[in-house]
C-alpha cells in the first residue's frame, strides 16, 4: 500500500467523479424546485381552479408541499438501508423517479378528469419527491465520508448547487415562458438533468459510508437517537428548513403581485446570493462556531421574512429578499455537518433523519401558508361571495393582502431558534468552544465490510 492509500482511506475511489454526481443529483432537485414554483400559478389555474376556485391556493400548495413529504419519508426509510442497498442503486432509482414523476403530472388530466385530477397530481408530486428524497439520502454521507475532516465546507460547497440549480431552473423556465412554451414543457425540462446522472452512475464504485468503514455497528448508530440533545437539533432543523423553503417555493406565486415584479427573479436573485456564499462557509464556521453561524442565520432570516411581508415595490422586494437570503444560505447544510460533527456515530440514518426532519416542516408549512393565504384574501375582501365577485385592481389588493400576511407568519419559526441556538451557542463557550467529536476506536461489528459495486443500471 502506498503512503497516499494509507493517508487517504478513499484513494481507490473517483472522489472527484463521486462529488461531480452529488452535485448534479442535487441541482437536479433544485431546477425542479424552481421550476415547480415558477409554475404553481399554471398548475392552479389549468387543475385547481376548476375543481374549487375558493380552496385552489390551499390545494396547489399542498400538492407541492407533497413532494417534501415523499422526500421526508425515502429519506427515513432509505437512510437506515443505505449501506444494504448500496449508494448507486438509490442514486439511479432517484434518477428514474424523477423522470416518472415529471410525467405523472405533466399528463395527469390526460389519465383522469374531475376531482380525481388533484390525486394524479399529487400522486406524481410525491414520486418526485421520492426521487429528491433518495438524492439527499446518498449524498450527504457520501460526501461526510469522503472528507471527515472538512464536513462543514465541503457540505456546503455541495448544498451551493441546490441553489445553482434554482437559478438554472428559473432562468430555464423564463426562457421557455419568453418562447411561448406552455408550464408542461418547463416541468418536463427537469427530464434532462436526471437523466445525465442516471447514466453516470454506470460503472462508478462508492465507498462504504463513514460509520460503517469505522466499524460502528447497526446497534451504536441506532443508540445516538435516543440522544436528547440530538431531539434538540431535530426539531431544530424542522424549523430551519420551514424558514428556508416553504417561502422559496411560494415566492413566484405570492408576490409577483406584491413587489411589482416576477417572484421568481427573487428567487433566483437569492440563489445566487447563496450560492456564491456558501462556497465561503468554511472561514465562517471556524471564526464563528457552526452553531454561532446557524444563530445569526436565523435573526437574518426572521428579519427577512418581515420585510418580505411589507415589500411593496422591486426595490424593497429585492432589499427583503437579500436580508433573507443571506439569513437562510448556510442552514441546510451546517445543520447536517454540525449534526455529523455532533453525532458520527449516527451516520446515515441520523443525517437522514435531519433531512426528514428538514421535510417535514416544508409539508406542513407550505400547506399552512396556502391556507393563511386563502383565508387572508376572504377575511380582506369581507367574505367568500364577494371574492368571488371580485376582479381587477380590487381583486389585486385583496391578494397582495393575503402574500403580505403569508410571509408575516412564517417570520415566527427562526426568531424561536435564537433562544434554541443562543443557549447552545453559549453551553459550548462554557466549555471551551465547538469540538467536533471524533469516532476515535473502531466498534466490533459482524456487518459485512465489502466495497460496493459498480452501479450497471
Amino acid at each position: 500500500m502506498t503512503p497516499s492509500n494509507r493517508t487517504d482511506p478513499h484513494a481507490e475511489f473517483n472522489k472527484s467523479r463521486l462529488f461531480l454526481i452529488s452535485v448534479l443529483a442535487l441541482t437536479t432537485a433544485g431546477i425542479g424546485f424552481a421550476i415547480r414554483g415558477g409554475v404553481a400559478a399554471d398548475l392552479q389555474s389549468h387543475f385547481f381552479d376548476p375543481i374549487d376556485k375558493l380552496r385552489s391556493a390551499e390545494m396547489v400548495a399542498t400538492a407541492l408541499g407533497v413532494v417534501f413529504l415523499g422526500f421526508a419519508f425515502t429519506i427515513a426509510i432509505g437512510s437506515p438501508l443505505l449501506d444494504f442497498l448500496g449508494m448507486g442503486r438509490l442514486l439511479g432509482l432517484s434518477s428514474v423517479s424523477f423522470v416518472v414523476g415529471s410525467l405523472v403530472v405533466i399528463f395527469a388530466d390526460h389519465l383522469v378528469s374531475g376531482h380525481s385530477i388533484y390525486w394524479v397530481v399529487w400522486g406524481g408530486m410525491l414520486v418526485i419527491g421520492i426521487g429528491q428524497g433518495l438524492v439527499e439520502t446518498v449524498i450527504n454521507p457520501l460526501t461526510a465520508t469522503l472528507y471527515p475532516d472538512d464536513k462543514t465546507h465541503k457540505l456546503n460547497v455541495l448544498h451551493a448547487w441546490w441553489p445553482g440549480g434554482i437559478i438554472l431552473g428559473g432562468l430555464l423556465g423564463l426562457a421557455l415562458g419568453e418562447m411561448n412554451f406552455g408550464w408542461e414543457v418547463k416541468l418536463g425540462a427537469v427530464v434532462v438533468p436526471a437523466a445525465v446522472f442516471g447514466l453516470m452512475l454506470v460503472g462508478t464504485r462508492f465507498p462504504q459510508s463513514e460509520r460503517v468503514a469505522a466499524g460502528v455497528s447497526t446497534r451504536a448508530m441506532f443508540r445516538e437517537l435516543l440522544r436528547p440533545f440530538f431531539l434538540v437539533w431535530f426539531f431544530s432543523m424542522f424549523l430551519t428548513a420551514a424558514a428556508e423553503l416553504a417561502p422559496g417555493q411560494w415566492v413566484d406565486l405570492a408576490l409577483t403581485r406584491t413587489v411589482g415584479m416576477q417572484g421568481i427573479w427573487l428567487l433566483i436573485y437569492v440563489s445566487g446570493l447563496m450560492f456564491v456564499m456558501r462556497h465561503f462557509a468554511g472561514p465562517m464556521a471556524h471564526r464563528l462556531s457552526p452553531v454561532g453561524l446557524l444563530w445569526f442565520s436565523c435573526l437574518l432570516a426572521s428579519a427577512g421574512l418581515l420585510l418580505l411581508s411589507i415589500a411593496n415595490s422591486p426595490i424593497t422586494g429585492l432589499l427583503a429578499a437579500t436580508v433573507w437570503g443571506t439569513g437562510v444560505c448556510y442552514m441546510w447544510p451546517t445543520m447536517l455537518a454540525a449534526a455529523s460533527e455532533r453525532f458520527p456515530r449516527g451516520g446515515a440514518l441520523l443525517m437522514g433523519l435531519m433531512g426528514t426532519a428538514g421535510t417535514l416542516s416544508i409539508y406542513y408549512v407550505l400547506p399552512l401558508m396556502g391556507r393563511i393565504f386563502d383565508d387572508a384574501k376572504i377575511r380582506a375582501a369581507a367574505g367568500e361571495e364577494t371574492f368571488k365577485n371580485l376582479s381587477g385592481e380590487g381583486l389585486n389588493q385583496v391578494l397582495t393582502i393575503a402574500a403580505q400576511t403569508s410571509f408575516r407568519y412564517v417570520a415566527i419559526l427562526p426568531a424561536v431558534l435564537l433562544l434554541v441556538f443562543g443557549a447552545i451557542w453559549v453551553y459550548d463557550r462554557s466549555r471551551g468552544g465547538y469540538r467536533p467529536v471524533r469516532i476515535s476506536a473502531p466498534e466490533v461489528s459482524t456487518e459485512p465490510r465489502e466495497v460496493e459495486q459498480p452501479f450497471c443500471g
